[in-house]
């Protein structure tokens, strides 16, 4: 079961959820951007909200911008704390070298996940616990090529 949260929400367009288990509702871009290549901009959707206290909302690319036009987020995932009460903006990039992406009024752009989030009480010590991974940076389980770990 899936529990449900009540989020309070200013909005021209309410974020939408697709089809039943999405963890994303769409969010829509409330003004016209033209994307050149390689270029960022701030995209507006007219949207604010106020999220109680233990939560937080994520915002995603959406995955077909993604992959049939090179258009992603900068800061993915941006977080909208539950203290923010502004409108929140998604900051979109063109990967796409060569061709330029028109983004209209209503289209969407974006996806926003809400979810609760623990508080973290952080306690200094001078040695950590021992782990499986232990200090083992980015890339260290190596890769796989032809089947065989690299």
């Amino acid at each position: 079961m899936t529990e449900t949260v009540d989020v309070l929400i200013i909005a021209p367009d309410v974020p939408a959820y697709s089809h039943p288990g999405d963890a994303g509702a769409d969010l829509v871009s409330a003004e016209a951007v033209r994307l050149e290549p390689g270029q960022r901009a701030l995209v507006g959707t007219g949207v604010r909200i106020a999220l109680p206290e233990g939560f937080a909302a994520f915002v995603v690319p959406r995955s077909g911008l993604a992959a049939k036009h090179g258009i992603t987020i900068v800061n993915s995932p941006g977080t909208v704390d539950a203290g923010y009460r502004g409108e929140i903006k998604v900051a979109l990039l063109n990967t796409d070298r060569d061709t330029a992406f028109e983004i209209a009024p209503g289209d969407r752009i974006a996806q926003l996940i809400v979810m609760p989030v623990a508080r973290a009480a952080f306690v200094p010590v001078d040695d950590l616990p021992d782990s499986v991974r232990g200090a083992g940076g980015f890339g260290s389980t190596g890769y796989q090529k032809d089947g065989a770990t690299a």
